[in-house]
Formats: C-alpha cells, sequence, structure tokens
C-alpha cells in the first residue's frame, strides 16, 4: 500500500526546494524505506542508499534504515540474490525477441561520462566487470520496441550501454543515443523504468515492490498506439 507524499521537508537526501520532485513512499518499517522514484532525482548522494538509478530513470528504489541494514541488502545485491525487472522502449526492433547481453564494462577512453563494452577475447577486457542483461520484447511499435530488461549484475549505466551496444539505443537517452536519433513524440527523458525488485529483508521475509509506469511515459506509448491507426 502506498504511503503519504514526501514533501518538501521531507525529502530524501536532498536539500527541500520548492522544485524537488515528489516521491512516494511504497514501503518502509525499521531497516528499509521504499521510493518510488521521479525522473529528474539525482541518487548519488542520498544516505544509505541500497542501489543506484540514473537521474532520469523512474521506478522502485531502496534506502536502507541503518547500516546494519545497508550491509545486508548490498550483500544480497553483490551475490545477485536480487531480482530486479525495467521497461524500457527502444530505437528500431530487436533481431531477437528475448535474448541475453554479456559482456565486460568499464570505462570509455574516449568519454569519461560513459561506459563501453568490451568483449571476452579483447585483450582491453582484462580488469573490467563482467556484465549480465535478459531481455524480451513486450510489444513492437512502428519504429519502436517495448521491452522488459533483467540485469543480472548491477553496472553503471549497464542497461543503456548494452542496448545501445546491439545498435538498439533506449528511447531519449541522450548520453548513449546515437546521432540524429529519431524521438517518440512527447518524450522529454529516457524511456527507462525500473518498475520490480525482490528482496529478502533482515527478518527472513522476502518481499517484492512494484512501481508502475509513470503518465509521461504511458503517454509516450499511447501516442505510438494512434501512429499504428
Amino acid at each position: 500500500m502506498v504511503k503519504r507524499l514526501i514533501c518538501n521537508e521531507e525529502t530524501v537526501g536532498s536539500i527541500p526546494t520548492r522544485s524537488t520532485p515528489i516521491m512516494k513512499v511504497i514501503f518502509e518499517n525499521e531497516d528499509l524505506k521504499v521510493v518510488d522514484k521521479p525522473a529528474g532525482v539525482d541518487v548519488e548522494n542520498i544516505p544509505l542508499r541500497v542501489h543506484r538509478l540514473d537521474k532520469d530513470t523512474s521506478g522502485v528504489f531502496l534506502i536502507a534504515k541503518n547500516e546494519k541494514a545497508l550491509k545486508f541488502f548490498q550483500k544480497q545485491f553483490k551475490e545477485r540474490k536480487v531480482k530486479k525487472k525495467y521497461i524500457a522502449l527502444v530505437v528500431g526492433h530487436l533481431s531477437q525477441t528475448k535474448g541475453v547481453i554479456e559482456s565486460f564494462l568499464g570505462r570509455s577512453p574516449k568519454d569519461r561520462r560513459k561506459q563501453k563494452v568490451f568483449l571476452p577475447l579483447e585483450p582491453r577486457s582484462e580488469g573490467k566487470r563482467e556484465a549480465i542483461t535478459f531481455f524480451k520484447v513486450l510489444k513492437r511499435f512502428k519504429n519502436y520496441d517495448l521491452i522488459e530488461v533483467e540485469p543480472k549484475t548491477g553496472r553503471k549505466h549497464q542497461i543503456r550501454v548494452h542496448l545501445a551496444f546491439l545498435k538498439h539505443p533506449i528511447a531519449g537517452d541522450k548520453l548513449y543515443g546515437f546521432k540524429n536519433q529519431p524521438s517518440p513524440p512527447g518524450l522529454k527523458r529516457q524511456f527507462l523504468h525500473s518498475f520490480y525488485i525482490k528482496i529478502a529483508l533482515p527478518s527472513g521475509e522476502e518481499k517484492v515492490f512494484k512501481s508502475s509506469l509513470p503518465q509521461d511515459l504511458k503517454n509516450v506509448l499511447d501516442n505510438l498506439e494512434k501512429e499504428k491507426k
């Protein structure tokens, strides 16, 4: 059940301002706060954050309530016991309706803001971090695919760089998108939303947290549906 909204004076991990986006509390107990993060919120400086979501990615976000809980949750992420699912809209049509992308990721030597795919047999892959991403197509539009993405690892920008590597970057992604990349009508940010996380609590209970697709992304899909008719 969604609790009350976090408004200005209670905004998680940031100095209150009038422009601070509102975040819904999905769940809270003595060890964990789960919020529905809007696009535009930078989580890098939030104390006791359990994982990361890019600034323009929306959805389920976990914040530990104490250091002991933080270590407990981060251990699950490190051991790949946390199940995470995202919804993304990608440019063009994937050649397979489902598949897995496996590579190593490291900082791009040409652009320090970006991550780069390194293949296993490349000499430069040594010392890079393994990244595994599963995907399946949910719906095809005229020039885009709506997909479900399940990252098995949690590397920085993993989903975005993996899909760009397949030549199907996320719609609206200004960092990993291609030059003159088309954008769906009404899309103001990258179409990436964390809609599902399954994780164990310190009590031993396993919990699933979900976030509905935000209205701005629903509107984009509605516009694409109209193009089909």
